[in-house]
């Protein structure tokens, strides 16, 4: 066969939910790997490998060695939208990348059904996002606020319905949580 798949050795597997497949791995420092699945990315953690689901990554940069992720994480939860900020980042060297970065960029960019920045009546802005959710129907909507912008959930809770009045995906909106 021309073309084959590398397999993922057993003993590197992460514990991968029910629905979940692998459809890349990288060899990482040491005996560590990187795993992108359907679900997210597997990155090596001192506790165990831990996973990154799509839509929670922020930014990915790949420098042809070394693997920069910056996760987001949750800082507020409003009716129709979660207020995000950026987690500490991650790097990780990657020995053997094989297919691991294009999986990242294209599903870390898959994962965004829409994305517009707003100036705030007060000063400021705010970025409305709408994500995918594997595994779930609809759209998970979050908000980040600009460097030193004072929140203003009400206006924010317009802008997002607003947005989501424009999406004609024929998904439902699904609330975060």
């Amino acid at each position: 066969m021309l073309f084959r798949r590398r397999k993922l050795p057993a003993d590197r597997k992460p514990p991968l939910a029910r629905d979940e497949r692998v459809v890349a791995w990288a060899g990482a420092t040491g005996d560590d790997v990187v795993v992108a699945t359907n679900h997210g990315l597997w990155l090596p953690a001192p506790d165990g490998p831990s996973r990154l689901r799509w839509h929670e990554i922020h930014k990915a940069t790949w420098s042809g060695r070394a693997l920069a992720i910056v996760p987001s994480e949750v800082v507020a939860t409003h009716e129709t939208y979660a207020v995000t900020a950026d987690a500490p980042g991650r790097t990780v060297t990657l020995l053997d990348p094989d297919r691991v970065p294009e999986q990242v960029r294209a599903r870390v960019t898959k994962s965004v059904a829409f994305t517009s920045h707003h100036p705030l009546p007060a000063g400021g802005g705010v970025r409305v996002v709408a994500r995918r959710v594997p595994g779930r129907d609809g759209l998970s909507w979050a908000v980040r606020y600009d460097p030193d912008t004072a929140p203003d959930p009400e206006t924010v809770a317009a802008l997002v319905a607003q947005a989501s009045g424009t999406i004609t995906t024929g998904e439902s909106v699904v609330p975060p949580g």
